[in-house]
C-alpha cells in the first residue's frame, strides 16, 4: 500500500468526493460555508452538537460516496502537534474503501508557517508499513490532493520534508529486514548503493581492522561465521573545510547474547539492536538527498553477535583500537564493545567538532525511562541542551542521565584496564555510558544517546506504525538546522 500526495493551485477534480477541511478548535465551522452548500453546511452543524468535540477530528457521511472531515486548529499548535494530527488523520483513512481525498489548505486559516507541510509530513510518517515479505500484496493507493492558494509550501521545504521522510523510512526498513536477510554481509553491501546520492562510502573488513587493531569490535562478531565491518559515510556539503559532525552508530544486526545468552522470550526482537546504526545511516542519506550546508560523518560497526566453538567467552581480555585493554565479563555487553573502537576511530580520523553516538545499548534504560524519552548522556552541557532542545521540537524526546567519576570504579577490572559491566549491579545504563566515555581521547564534546525504549515500538505512535519508529533521523536533522547549518 503506498500513499500519493499531489499539491494543486485549483480543485484536482470534482469527482472527488472526500474532502478534508480545517476549522478552529470548537469546530466552529462558519468560516466554511465557502467550502460547503448549504444543505451540507446545515447538516454537518446539526450532527456536530451531538459529537465529541474533545476529539481532533470529526468526519461526516454526506452520502454513500461523500465524506467531510473536519480537522480542528488549536491555538498555539506546535510543528510536532500538526504532524499528530496528519498521523490522525491516517488512521482514519487508512483502512477505508475510499482511496481518493481533497485537501482545502484554504480552509486552514491560521498563521503557522508550514503548517500544511507539517501536516502532510505526518500523514506521509504514519502511512509507512513494512509489508516486503507479505506474499499476500496490498496493492492499495491512498491519493491525496491539496488545492488552495493558502499555506503553500516552497519547493525548497518540500524536499527537506521528502527527504527527511527518505531517511526515516531508509532507517524504518533496514530495522525491520529479519537477521538472515541484513546481516553485515548484506548490510555493508547495501551501503554502497548510498554513493549514488554523492555520499563518500568506505568500508573496513576484518582484515583492515584486525591490522588497525580493532579488537574490541572484532572480539563481537568472531563467532559468526558472517564478517564484521566499520564503514564511514561522509558527506561534504560545506564550501569549506570545516571540521565535520559526527555520528556513530551500533549496528549488532542478531544478538543473541553469545555465551551469555539471552532468554528465548522476545530473542527474535533482536534483530533491531542495530538500530542505532540505522538512524546514522537515514540521517545520511536525508542530508545529502536535501544537499545539506555541512560536513558530517556517519560510523557504523556491523557485527553479528552469535555462539560457536570461536565466539568470544567470558573472561576473555581483548585490546581495544585506542590502546586500552578490556576484560569481557559479560559477552552480551557487546555493544560497547563495537562502540569503543568506533567512537576511538572517529575522534582520531575525523577530528570531529563533536560525536553523536546511538545504540539499543541496555535494557536498564527502558527500567528508567520505559518508550518515553531516549537516555542523553554527555560529557558537553551545550551539546546536551542542544539535542534536549531539538527532541522537543520534533517529539523525539531525550532525558539527560549522570555521568559521573564515582561510577568508574564499579567498571575498573583488577585483570585489564576496565571490564565491560557492573559487576557489582546497578546503575546500568550509566556504567555502560561510563564504559564509552573513557574512549573519547581527546576530550571531543560527545553525547551518548541509549535508544533501546525508542527504536521499536510494540503499538505505534502517533506518526508511526507498530514496529521500527526512526527514531534519531529527525532529531539529530533538527539538531544540525537549529545550530550548525550554514544557510
Amino acid at each position: 500500500m503506498s500513499i500519493n500526495i499531489s499539491l494543486k493551485k485549483n480543485i484536482a477534480s470534482k469527482k472527488i468526493q472526500n474532502h478534508i477541511l480545517f476549522c478552529d478548535e470548537n469546530f466552529n465551522i462558519q468560516n466554511l460555508k465557502k467550502f460547503l452548500s448549504k444543505n451540507e453546511f446545515q447538516y454537518i452543524s446539526d450532527l456536530i452538537k451531538s459529537s465529541d468535540t474533545k476529539k481532533d477530528i470529526l468526519f461526516f457521511e454526506i452520502n454513500s460516496k461523500k465524506t467531510i472531515f473536519l480537522v480542528a486548529i488549536r491555538k498555539k499548535l506546535s510543528p510536532s502537534e500538526i504532524e499528530s494530527l496528519g498521523g490522525k488523520l491516517y488512521n482514519l483513512i487508512d483502512n477505508r474503501k475510499k482511496i481518493d481525498y481533497l485537501i482545502n489548505s484554504d480552509s486552514a486559516n491560521n498563521k503557522i508557517k508550514n503548517f500544511i507541510g507539517y501536516f502532510l509530513h505526518g500523514l506521509k510518517l504514519r502511512s509507512y508499513k513494512f509489508l516486503k515479505y507479505k506474499t499476500k500484496k496490498n496493492n492499495k493507493s491512498i491519493n491525496v490532493s491539496v488545492y488552495g492558494n493558502k499555506n503553500y509550501f516552497s519547493a525548497n521545504n518540500q524536499l527537506r520534508f521528502k527527504a527527511l521522510e527518505e531517511g526515516t523510512f531508509y532507517a524504518r526498513d533496514l530495522v525491520s529486514e529479519p537477521g538472515n536477510i541484513l546481516h553485515p554481509d548484506e548490510y555493508a553491501k547495501r551501503l554502497k548503493y548510498l554513493r549514488k546520492f554523492g555520499l563518500k562510502i568506505q568500508i573496513y573488513d576484518k582484515k583492515k581492522m584486525k591490522k588497525m587493531g580493532m579488537n574490541a569490535l572484532l572480539g563481537v562478531g568472531q563467532g559468526s561465521i558472517r564478517g564484521s565491518y566499520l564503514v564511514t559515510i561522509e558527506w561534504n556539503g560545506a564550501k569549506d573545510k570545516s571540521k565535520p559532525l559526527a555520528f556513530v552508530g551500533k549496528g549488532v544486526c542478531f544478538d543473541t547474547g553469545g555465551y551469555s545468552l539471552k532468554p528465548a522470550k522476545f530473542m527474535e526482537d533482536m534483530t533491531y539492536d542495530m538500530a542505532g546504526s540505522a538512524t546514522v545511516v537515514g540521517l545520511m542519506k536525508n542530508l545529502a538527498i536535501r544537499k545539506a550546508k555541512i560536513n558530517a560523518v556517519g560510523v557504523v560497526g556491523l557485527v553479528e553477535n552469535m555462539v560457536s566453538g570461536n565466539a568470544q567467552r567470558p573472561g576473555d581480555i581483548v585490546k581495544s583500537f585506542s590502546g586500552k585493554t578490556i576484560e569481557i565479563l559479560n559477552t552480551d555487553a557487546e555493544g560497547r564493545l563495537v562502540l569503543a573502537d568506533a567512537l576511538t576511530f572517529t575522534e582520531k580520523k575525523f577530528n570531529p567538532r563533536f560525536i553523536v553516538d546511538l545504540a539499543t545499548l541496555t535494557g536498564a534504560i527502558i527500567v528508567s525511562l520505559g518508550s518515553e524519552y531516549a537516555g542523553l548522556f554527555s560529557n558537553n552541557d551545550k551539546l546536551s541542551n542542544q539535542l534536549i532542545e531539538a527532541g522537543k521540537k520534533v517529539n523525539e524526546k531525550l532525558w539527560r542521565m549522570p555521568l559521573s567519576k564515582n561510577f568508574d570504579k564499579l567498571i575498573n577490572s583488577k585483570n585489564a584496564d576496565m571490564q565491560n559491566i557492573n559487576y557489582i549491579g546497578g546503575a546500568g545504563s550509566t556504567t555502560a555510558a561510563q564504559f564509552l566515555q573513557r574512549f573519547i581521547i581527546n576530550k571531543t564534546p560527545w553525547a551518548h544517546l541509549d535508544i533501546a525504549g525508542m527504536a521499536f515500538s510494540k503499538y505505534g505512535g502517533a506518526i508511526n506504525s507498530e514496529g521500527a519508529t526512526g527514531y534519531g533521523v529527525r532529531l539529530l536533522n533538527q539538531l544540525i538546522e537549529d545550530n550548525y547549518e550554514r544557510n
